[in-house]
C-alpha cells in the first residue's frame, strides 16, 4: 500500500537552486529546511543515514523506492540525533514490521523535527543531480490543508539559492562534542552471554585509543571496543599535545561533514601526531585530513559517493570489497607526496580510496569499513590498526 493511495499527508515542496521544483507530500515535521541535495543508493539503513553526522547540512535522497518498511528502533542510531538536514523518498511504507521496531519512520521524523518529502520522482531527481551535480535545495513541509502555491514555490527556490555552499564550510567543529568521554560498548549481537539480544560491554581492554570526534559514528567506536580497545573520545579542536598526554596506543581520526581544507586545527594536530610515531587510523574526513596533513590536496566531487554498493580494490592484495561510501570531497592522487602511497582505489571512477604513510605507522580509508547495516567487506582495516598498535607496543 503506497503513500500515493493515501490522502492524509500534507503537501510539500522540494526546490533546487537551479529552479527545478518537485511537489509531493510531507512525511516529517512541518517547516522549512535547506542544504546540499545528494543521493544515496543504499537499499537499507535509512535510520543510520539520518543520524550520520557526515550528512550535516545535506538533504538526502534515497534512490531505493520503498522506504520505512522496518520502522525505527532506539538502538541503531549512529549519533545523538538526526543530523541530515532533510529526507527525500519516493514511497513511504505504511506498514512497518520488525521485532526491534519502536516507531514508524514518519513518527521518528516528526519527533526529531526533521522535514521530509515523499511521493516525488526520485529517479528523475537523481538523474538531474548526476548530470548537473549536487546542489543546494529547500524542502518546505506545509501545514494540513495548505497548498503548494506559486508564491511558496518561488520562496523555496529563493531559500535554496541563498543557502551556503558546502565548499569552504568547516562543519567538523559544529557536530563535535564539548567534552571528552569514554566508550566501552561493543557490537550488537542477536544473543549475548545472557541469551538476550543487544550491545555488549567491553571489560578487559588491551589497548587505549583516542578518537577524534569530527562527526564520529557510534559503530566505529563499537568496532574498536569489540577489538579490545578502551576508547577516549575527544573534541574536534583538541590539540596534539593534549592527546599525547593521554599516552594512548593509537589515535583514530573520525568521519565528519563539510570541507576538510578549512579544518586547520585538525590538519595541524594530525601532522604532529603522525610525526610523533603513534599509530594513526583515519576514516572518511579523517582520510582527507591525513592527506592534507601529509602535503596532498583535496577537491570537491561533482555529486560525491553516497551508497552501500561501491567496489573498492586493495592495491596491495588485489582484493575487491563492496563498501559503504559517504563523501563529497576526495583526495587528489596526483598530489600525493613521496611518503604517502595509494592503497585502495574506487572501481566506479578510479578515485583514491586508501593511503598509507611509508615513513610512519599511519593509514586511512575514504569509505566506511564500520558501515551499519553494511556491507562489512572492508572491516579488516580495523584489524590492521590493531596490528599496528601491537607492533608499536612490541618496539616500545
Amino acid at each position: 500500500m503506497l503513500l500515493s493511495l493515501q490522502g492524509n499527508f500534507p503537501s510539500a515542496i522540494l526546490a533546487l537552486a537551479d529552479g527545478t521544483v518537485f511537489v509531493g507530500n510531507s512525511i516529517g515535521a512541518p517547516g522549512t529546511t535547506v542544504g546540499e541535495v545528494v543521493f544515496n543508493t543504499a537499499m537499507t539503513g535509512y535510520q543510520e543515514i539520518l543520524t550520520d553526522p557526515s550528512y550535516c547540512q545535506q538533504i538526502v535522497t534515497l534512490t531505493y523506492p520503498h522506504i520505512g518498511n522496518y520502522g525505527i528502533n532506539v538502538e541503531d542510531v549512529e549519533a545523538r540525533r538526526v543530523y541530515a538536514a532533510g529526507l527525500i523518498i519516493k514511497d513511504l511504507s505504511l506498514v512497518a514490521s520488525n521485532f526491534r521496531k519502536t516507531m514508524t519512520l514518519s513518527e521518528y521524523l516528526i519527533r526529531e523535527k526533521t522535514v521530509a518529502i515523499a511521493n516525488i520522482d526520485t529517479r528523475k531527481l537523481t538523474r538531474h543531480l548526476r548530470t548537473q551535480g549536487a546542489q543546494n535545495g529547500c524542502i518546505m513541509g506545509l501545514a494540513a490543508g495548505e497548498k503548494a502555491s506559486p508564491a511558496l514555490i518561488d520562496k523555496a527556490v529563493a531559500l535554496a539559492q541563498a543557502a551556503p555552499d558546502m565548499t569552504g564550510l568547516d562543519l567538523a567543529r559544529v557536530v563535535s562534542i564539548d567534552s571528552p568521554y569514554d566508550w566501552t560498548q561493543t557490537e550488537w549481537q542477536l544473543a549475548n552471554a545472557d541469551g538476550k539480544p543487544g550491545y555488549g560491554e567491553q571489560t578487559a581492554p588491551r589497548f587505549h585509543v583516542v578518537a577524534y570526534d569530527w562527526g564520529v559514528k557510534n559503530n566505529i567506536l563499537r568496532m574498536l571496543a569489540e577489538r579490545d580497545c578502551r576508547v577516549t573520545v575527544v573534541a574536534a579542536q583538541t590539540s596534539a599535545a593534549d592527546v599525547l598526554k593521554l599516552k594512548s596506543d593509537g589515535v583514530f581520526l573520525s568521519n565528519g561533514p563539510g570541507d576538510p581544507e578549512p579544518c586547520d586545527y585538525a590538519i595541524d594536530a594530525t601532522r604532529e601526531l603522525i610525526e610523533s610515531g603513534v599509530p594513526v587510523f583515519g576514516i572518511c574526513l579523517g582520510h582527507q585530513i591525513m592527506a592534507l596533513a601529509s602535503g596532498a590536496r583535496t577537491f570537491k566531487m561533482k555529486f560525491g559517493h553516497h551508497g552501500a554498493n561501491h567496489p573498492v580494490k586493495d592495491l596491495d592484495t588485489g582484493r575487491v570489497s563492496i563498501t559503504s561510501q559517504n563523501h563529497g570531497f576526495a583526495v587528489d592522487e596526483k598530489t600525493l607526496p613521496a611518503n604517502l602511497r595509494a592503497t585502495h582505489i574506487s572501481l566506479f571512477d578510479g578515485t583514491l580510496q586508501g593511503m598509507a604513510r611509508t615513513d610512519k605507522p599511519a593509514f586511512c580509508f575514504q569509505g566506511h569499513p564500520e558501515a551499519s547495516p553494511g556491507p562489512h567487506d572492508i572491516g579488516y582495516l580495523f584489524d590492521r590498526f590493531i596490528a599496528l598498535m601491537e607492533t608499536a607496543r612490541e618496539k616500545n
